[in-house]
């Protein structure tokens, strides 16, 4: 009787075994399962300022709900604010320069082309009036010829007493005048070219005076590409002032807090790490054997080690089309022939509902089951 008995508990455990043993062949076969499982965030960041300086105030802590935009923390402004001042104050004098120096330029362009006009025209009516005098002057040579050849005439019959002496004097009187005025016209023909010479030496420094404007613009033209440049530090210097505080890029909790007041940071250097609880999920990193039948869509059951009596419910939203080793910094190296054969795993990221994202905390471990097609 014993006997029978122990062979029907025997059998009966066979039998339980047996039946544990499909369903869990039968379970793997409908899911794949894993345990390399883990909670991350889309939005999660190392916030750090941009520029250096000492933290004179700190707005939020560990744990704390921020807002898109909202100041976490300030480092000192005085020595940004002052480099920004003094770049303006150099900016205003560099302009206030380039007005005076355009002004100049203005005044002296209009001066300078008006005598240069003026000593061209008074160049031009000296030459007419040259002109007019050597026009003069032909005639007189004329007429100073004809009284010439007559006092030469009369002379001869002076001398034969053929006419008498107050006739040939008032010939040679009017001779002699006509020698006298040519002598003055003469001076005053070589007085207008000295005024010639003269008005084109004004010509010639009225150029060479319009040529310093030309030596002024360009040093407008270097003082405006000074300010540009300065502008440009101005723009920079105002940025880093900006800087000095440093806001949240998105909403969301502090993660942790690496910084405290009177600490005297570098630009870079972490300060806050903060995460929006809006873009967790799980990825589950699925070795590549177990990828058969898992496409995007697929329920997805995960169990954390925190919550182990909660089932999370979410699906598939993305298979990644590399392995996780693939990006490793230190990639396996079998160029030299050495190889052992490793199965790869696949990140697989899924997206839970969001009545349970309240739950879950970034790091946080467990167990996946994905329904399999």
């Amino acid at each position: 009787m014993k006997k029978y008995a122990g062979l029907i508990l025997i059998g009966l455990i066979s039998f339980v075994f047996l039946v544990y043993a499909v369903k869990w062949i039968k379970h793997r076969m409908d899911y794949a399962v894993s345990d390399a499982v883990f909670v991350k965030a889309e939005q999660m960041a190392t916030l750090s300022f941009q520029v250096s300086g000492k933290v004179v105030e700190i707005n939020k802590d560990l744990g704390d709900w921020v807002e898109k935009g909202e100041v976490l923390a300030k480092i000192e402004p005085e020595d940004y604010r002052l480099q920004v001042d003094a770049l303006e104050s150099k900016i205003n004098s560099l302009r206030a320069q380039k007005e005076a120096l355009q002004a100049q330029i203005n005044r002296m362009s209009k001066e300078l082309r008006l005598n240069l006009e003026n000593s061209v025209l008074a160049s031009q009516e000296l030459l007419k009036k040259e002109e007019a005098l050597l026009a003069q002057m032909g005639d007189l040579e004329a007429q100073i010829e004809l009284l010439r050849k007559d006092r030469e005439r009369l002379k001869d019959l002076l001398d034969k007493g053929l006419i008498s002496k107050r006739r040939y004097e008032e010939v040679d009187t009017n001779y002699l005048a006509m020698l006298e005025r040519k002598k003055a016209l003469q001076k005053s023909i070589e007085e207008l070219r000295l005024a010639y010479k003269r008005s084109l030496v004004g010509v010639d420094m009225a150029k060479v005076s319009l040529s310093r404007i030309a030596e002024l613009e360009k040093q407008v033209e270097a003082l405006k590409h000074e300010i540009m440049a300065l502008e440009k530090q101005k723009e920079n210097a105002l940025r880093n002032l900006e800087y000095t505080h440093l806001e949240a890029p998105f909403s969301g909790y502090i993660a942790k807090r690496f910084i405290n007041v009177g600490d005297v940071v570098r630009a870079g250097q972490p300060a806050f790490s903060l995460i929006n609880p809006e873009t967790l999920y799980v990825e589950v990193l699925l070795e590549e054997t177990k990828l058969k039948g898992i496409k995007k869509g697929n329920k997805a059951y995960v169990r954390l080690d925190a919550y182990p009596d909660i089932v999370f419910e979410g699906e598939v939203q993305e298979i990644s089309p590399a392995s996780a080793a693939t990006f490793a910094l230190a990639p396996r190296d079998v160029s030299a022939g050495e190889f052992t054969k490793v199965v790869q795993r696949i990140p697989v990221k899924i997206k839970l509902k969001d009545k349970d994202k309240d739950m879950l905390r970034v790091g946080m471990g467990g167990r996946v089951e994905i329904k399999r097609e």
